[in-house]
């Protein structure tokens, strides 16, 4: 009769499996004389097997006496009976919890279907960006050298030729009366200190008394009149260049942006024409229909900037000729008045359009404010 003994100290206080236990309260009494260790305390049945309800507390027990750098979620412990050839078993690897889930401590984290990843969105917006640059610049080059059909609306375009070449000119206009602006400035500024010159001699000089005094007046009223005509050119300045640089500018980054919904458009029709040229089956037909759906968006998106764009012009005409009617009257009105020394009429006519000149000196503080 051959005798199964357990390496661990802790099990040799059980009898062979060959003799037979005589009852539960005897192999409990021979619990209570064993040594206090987890391995006496194990209760077992009459056919020699472990209880199942204390199988994890013997577990719990011996998972505490071993090593440290052996973790209890790596380590599985199974107890088997004393008639097993294995006298027993320590398994490497995840131990179960409860519900049977696997604690895991390390490795990579899977995300769940349902959950969307930023990156994957980016990376799919900048796929998208790619794809659609791509085709517009293919386009453009295809028109460049005369390959590639491009959409025209003949009235628009002309409109828009139009608009352009009226900006050039105007800017022009502004940078010629910006210079005349600077020029009178300092014209004005020589007659103001040329006439305190000849104010200062004509009280000095007994003998040229009035004449320096005759050119003293003249030059001061010139200096006046200087004055009130650089107003009216401000003002003429100031109008002009809200319309080129505001009004006609807004015009023009809407055409720039119906060109590019044109570019677009024509490069998805493209895109179309060649689909439709080729075969058709069931590899191209979800292509076909994907592109005809990519089609009539930009075709939708095309048709809203070229209504937007002759809107726009229709307005900026409108309002073009009303502004620059009233500032070229103000101009001519202002400098025909100046050179023939009509002072009144020059005067009037700033009232007209209701310009209020500034005073030289009114905004520094006076002497008793100083104090």
């Amino acid at each position: 009769m051959s005798e199964h003994r357990n390496e661990s100290a802790t099990l040799d206080e059980f009898p062979p499996a060959g003799e037979e236990v005589q009852s539960d309260s005897e192999g409990g009494a021979m619990a209570q004389e064993s040594p206090k260790n987890s391995a006496a305390e194990i209760p077992v049945t009459s056919n020699g097997q472990l209880e199942d309800s204390h199988e994890h507390s013997f577990n719990r027990d011996l998972k505490r006496s071993l090593p440290v750098g052996l973790g209890l979620s790596e380590t599985k412990i199974t107890s088997h009976g004393f008639d097993s050839t294995k006298e027993g078993v320590v398994e490497a690897g995840p131990f179960p919890g409860k519900g049977g889930r696997a604690q895991q401590k390390s490795g990579p984290v899977v995300l769940a279907d349902e959950v969307k990843n930023p990156a994957m969105e980016k990376l799919e917006l900048v796929r998208k960006w790619s794809l659609n640059t791509y085709k517009c610049t293919r386009q453009i080059i295809s028109e460049k050298l005369g390959r590639g059909s491009r959409t025209v609306d003949l009235e628009l375009e002309a409109q828009i030729d139009i608009l352009r070449d009226n900006k050039k000119k105007y800017e022009n206009i502004l940078k010629l009366a910006q210079t005349l602006s600077t020029q009178l400035f300092q014209m004005v500024h020589t007659q103001r200190q040329l006439g305190d010159a000849f104010a200062d001699l004509s009280l000095k000089s007994l003998e040229l008394h009035e004449e320096f005094g005759y050119n003293a007046d003249t030059q001061k009223l010139l200096a006046k009149n200087g004055e009130t005509l650089l107003g009216a050119i401000n003002f003429f300045i100031a109008n002009v260049n809200t319309l080129v640089n505001k009004t006609i500018e807004d015009t023009l980054l809407t055409v720039k942006q119906y060109e590019s919904a044109r570019i677009e458009y024509d490069a998805y029709r493209t895109d179309l024409e060649e689909l439709n040229l080729g075969p058709r089956d069931a590899n191209t037909l979800p292509k076909i229909e994907q592109s005809q759906q990519l089609f009539q968006v930009h075709k939708e998106k095309y048709d809203k900037m070229r209504n937007d764009v002759s809107i726009k012009l229709k307005f900026l005409e409108e309002n073009k000729v009303k502004v620059l009617h009233n500032q070229l009257v103000l101009f001519h009105n202002a400098i025909a008045a100046y050179f023939a020394g009509n002072q009144k009429q020059l005067e009037q006519t700033l009232k007209q359009f209701h310009i209020k000149l500034k005073t030289p000196g009114a905004d520094a503080p006076s002497w008793l404010e100083e104090q």
